[in-house]
């Protein structure tokens, strides 16, 4: 029987988006065959600004005013208040509202920039979630950047491969999440890296360059931070 196809959604946080422009140049379909689609707060106006209708919010609030929360309740989006003294952040909840809702593929955007830089790293540690253990995740921010992760060794004990389909010449850094990343190795980057150990601190993966439209990416062991920025864009 062949898979079922995934599930995509959109979650938005409340940070710095890219331009439509800017996402549709760097990763053409990044919002093909969306199924759902929910606002982290303040998020919901940057869903707003490319133009992607939501299907539900959810926030303390503390990032729209009155007015536009109404907007959304009269618009049909589900809205889910919550009290500030909460555990998770609002694009947490978000994330695992979005996981419930069924999805099995999810892009972030508005993840990071702005003052909190506390918030822009825990939401790139959210790709570390368990709750994304089998599900396919990466965010998009500004500029087109696009961040994914690989965690090894893969349920069946062997290295995990990524393929990163793009543009050549786009850069590519790769970057230990939370300790030391064993065995890894590249295909189709201009500095090759051949079963080696990346550790947290030396920039030893840092700006590599994608030679062609794909570049292969495996890991022994460990959790990789993927972070692929474009280049010569047209904003």
């Amino acid at each position: 029987m062949a898979d079922r196809p995934a599930r995509r959604g959109l979650v938005f946080a409340n940070g710095e988006v890219a331009t439509r422009d800017v996402l549709d140049a760097a990763w053409p379909g990044w919002d093909a065959d969306i199924a759902f689609v929910i606002a982290a707060d303040g998020g919901a106006r940057q869903a707003a600004a490319l133009g992607v209708r939501l299907d539900a919010w959810i926030g303390d609030g503390d990032s729209l005013s009155e007015a536009e929360l109404q907007a959304l309740e009269v618009s049909g989006v589900g809205v889910q208040r919550l009290s500030p003294d909460k555990d998770e952040t609002d694009a947490e909840l978000a994330l695992l509202a979005a996981i419930e809702a069924g999805v099995s593929d999810v892009t972030i955007l508005g993840a990071l920039g702005g003052t909190r830089i506390d918030h822009a790293l825990a939401n790139l540690a959210l790709l570390a979630h368990p709750a994304l253990v089998g599900r396919e995740a990466r965010i998009l921010g500004e500029g087109g950047i696009r961040i994914s992760l690989v965690t090894a060794p893969g349920p069946d004990g062997v290295p995990v491969e990524r393929r990163l389909e793009g543009r050549p010449g786009d850069v590519v850094s790769l970057l230990p999440l939370f300790g030391r990343v064993e065995g890894v190795a590249t295909d189709g980057l201009r500095y090759p890296l051949r079963d080696e150990p990346l550790e947290v601190g030396p920039a030893r993966g840092v700006s590599n360059v994608r030679l062609g439209p794909s570049a292969v990416v495996r890991v022994r062991t460990g959790r990789l931070l993927i972070v692929e920025t474009p280049v010569n864009l047209v904003e």
